[in-house]
Parts: structure tokens; C-alpha cells; sequence
């Protein structure tokens, strides 16, 4: 087996989803369904004996099944968050869990925590699910962000075809108008959320949950939203090379966050020229011939960056209500913004839009000018 299939076997894992749910490596269902319980009353002793429960299981057993790892790693994980919301830093007070971590974090090729595909995606269904609280609204936020999970992941892979094709190719247009609709799922569970969940409950009694703690010593964030990569799909189409300084940290800070295969993606697509910017290129250079492919690709994708704003701007909404002064607990989001470069997101965004907009109006304007000129001529023959 070569290097190539070997690592192809390797990423199917992260997205082998059903299987993660069902794993319970560390036997751990029973402790876990008194999670909610535990944290409500604050029984920080109660939390440190579950964790050492956990660790004990751990050293017990030999775990080599991949998903196994990524199961173990969502049962100890939640178990973290709720000790450090309640004031205590896991490895104080369990010093062997964080060689547990470390040994986690390196079998499955990811940070030594819980991310939020632990937290969401991988996390069981119904009664066995993960939870901090007892809050149905808990649900509604995890359900809403597994949601996105497969939209997001073929949208990465639209963008990679999309990557390999020329602007004026006829199949350009159509291929972004598929990514178009794999977007337009994120719009909906952000409406969703927006629906459902209460600012006022994200900001004071779920968000304390996703504070940092300090593993190796290095710090990690909790299970943030903000660790599903849309800026991935913004990479593609605008921010590989029209972005600002503020936004391109950030999204150096959150790519270790992110699954291998996508971190992998993130490396591939960084120094590649945008999707607006090479259509802008394309139309200086244009055989008159192909202009029809080219002036379809910027419709279609003037309409992917209409989406994409669409989002951003509910996105920083729904910010703008849970951490204005009245609610807000944290000046950052859980995932380590805040909500000024939600704004420079949302205003960068909407400068591309207008980009591709204003070019799709031009030639939309010249073309029946054109044909206002062409039917002129055949009358007055």
C-alpha cells in the first residue's frame, strides 16, 4: 500500500461519523449522563472523581482503533470544560490526564482536547448524548453545527475542483453555483440557532464552558462554533490574497484546531490566487470567444458571495446580542474573536461581493447594448 492510500485511509476516520457516535471506549455513559447534573449543583469533587474514572479506564486498556481514540478524547474532554468552568484547570487536579491528552492528541492528529467535532459531530445521539447542561437549547446548538459538518465538507471538495478549472470554463459557473448551495446550509442552522437558542443562555450559561485550559504547556481553547471552517471556503474565494492582517491571524491561530485533511487543504490553498481574483485577472486577458464562460462564473459567483454575506451578517448579529455590555461575560468569542473582526469579515466580504457585482453589471449592460446595436443593424437592412 503506497504513502498516498495510506493517507486517504487515515482521513476517512474523521468522517466515519456513525461509528465515532457509538464508541464508548472508556465505559463512560453512565458517568456522563450525570454530567449535567453535577455541574448544575457545582460539585467540583464529583467532576475530579469522573475524570479520574476516565484516566483509570485509559491506562486500563490499550485503545488502537482510530475512532476509538477520537471517542476517548470526547469523553474526557467534556469532563475538562466542565471542571474549568467551574474554576479548577484539569491538569491541577488530575495531573495524569494530561500524558493521556498528549498520547490522545498525537494518535489522532489533532490538538491534546476536545475540539467542536467532538463536541458535535462525533457526539452520540439521544440519550447518550455529551452534554454540560440540561438545557434543550444545548442540543439545539450541538445539532445545529453537525448540521453543517457533510455541507461543509463537500464544499471543500467543490472548492478543490474549482481550484484545478479555468474562470471561462462553461463548467466554472455551474460548479460555484453547487457550492453556492452547500452554503446556503450554514444559513440555515445559523437561523436556526438564531431561532432557538437565547443569547442570554449562550453568553452566560453554555460559553463559560469553552474557556482554555493548559495542556503541555500550551494553552487550548475549548469546543468553539467558530472551529468549523467556512473561512475555508472564504480562503478560496477571496482571502488567500485579499485579506487583511487581522483575519489572516486569526486563521493561522485556528487551524490546528481543524481535522488533518482540512488542515491539509488550508496549506494547498493559501498562496493560490482567490476565485476574484483570478476571474478579475482573466477579464483583462479575455479572447472575446470565451467571455460568455467568464461573465457566467462571475454571476454565479457574485451570488456564492451574496451567501457568504448572508451568513457573516446574521453571524454578527447574533454576536452583537450575546456579548453586548448587558449580557456578555467574555470580550471574546469562544473561539478567540472578537466581534470588531466579525465586522472586517462581514465588510471584507461584502467588498468582494460589490467586486464581482459591478462586473456582472458591466456585462450585463454591455451585452444588450450589443444586441440593441445588432437589431439596429438588421432593421435598417
Amino acid at each position: 500500500m503506497s504513502l498516498k492510500q495510506e493517507s486517504r485511509i487515515r482521513e476517512k476516520v474523521y468522517f466515519n461519523i456513525e461509528a465515532i457516535r457509538k464508541l464508548d471506549p472508556l465505559h463512560a455513559d453512565d458517568k456522563l449522563a450525570k454530567l449535567p447534573e453535577m455541574n448544575k449543583k457545582g460539585d467540583v469533587a464529583a467532576l475530579v472523581n469522573v475524570l479520574q474514572y476516565l484516566t483509570k479506564k485509559y491506562a486500563e486498556q490499550k485503545i488502537e482503533l482510530p475512532e476509538a481514540n477520537l471517542a476517548a478524547m470526547r469523553d474526557i474532554g467534556i469532563v475538562l470544560g466542565s471542571l474549568k468552568r467551574h474554576g479548577v484547570e484539569p491538569i491541577a487536579a488530575v495531573p495524569e490526564v494530561e500524558q493521556q491528552l498528549l498520547d490522545l492528541g498525537y494518535a489522532t492528529d489533532m490538538i491534546p482536547r476536545d475540539t467542536v467535532h467532538h463536541y458535535t459531530t462525533w457526539n452520540p445521539l439521544g440519550l447518550r448524548r455529551r452534554k454540560y447542561t440540561f438545557d434543550e437549547q444545548e442540543g439545539w446548538l450541538q445539532d445545529a453545527v453537525a448540521f453543517v459538518f457533510p455541507s461543509l465538507s463537500a464544499s471543500l471538495e467543490i472548492s478543490e475542483a474549482l481550484s484545478k478549472m479555468e474562470t471561462r470554463d462553461v463548467r466554472f459557473g455551474p460548479t460555484v453555483d453547487m457550492l453556492t448551495h452547500a452554503s446556503r446550509v450554514m444559513v440555515e442552522a445559523i437561523e436556526s440557532v438564531t431561532a432557538k437558542v437565547s443569547p442570554i443562555f449562550f453568553a452566560q450559561t453554555l460559553r463559560p464552558y469553552f474557556e482554555e485550559i493548559t495542556v503541555g504547556g500550551r494553552t487550548y481553547l475549548g469546543p468553539a462554533a467558530a472551529q468549523s471552517p467556512l473561512w475555508l471556503i472564504h480562503l478560496c474565494v477571496w482571502a488567500s490574497d485579499r485579506n487583511q492582517p487581522d483575519y489572516q491571524s486569526f486563521l493561522l491561530e485556528s487551524i490546528e484546531y481543524s481535522l488533518p485533511p482540512w488542515r491539509a487543504f488550508y496549506l494547498r490553498h493559501t498562496l493560490k490566487p482567490s476565485m476574484v481574483s483570478r476571474i478579475t485577472e482573466d477579464y483583462k486577458t479575455i479572447d472575446s470567444q470565451l467571455m460568455e464562460g467568464l461573465i457566467r462564473s462571475t454571476t454565479s459567483l457574485t451570488e456564492l458571495l451574496t451567501t457568504l454575506r448572508q451568513f457573516r451578517a446574521r453571524h454578527i448579529g447574533m454576536a452583537h446580542r450575546a456579548y453586548s455590555e448587558e449580557v456578555r461575560l467574555y470580550d471574546h468569542g469562544s473561539g478567540g474573536a472578537p466581534v470588531a473582526l466579525l465586522k472586517q469579515i462581514l465588510d471584507l466580504t461584502r467588498e468582494n461581493e460589490k467586486l464581482m457585482r459591478n462586473a456582472s453589471d458591466f456585462n450585463r449592460h454591455r451585452d444588450n447594448q450589443l444586441k440593441t446595436n445588432a437589431n439596429s443593424l438588421v432593421s435598417s437592412l
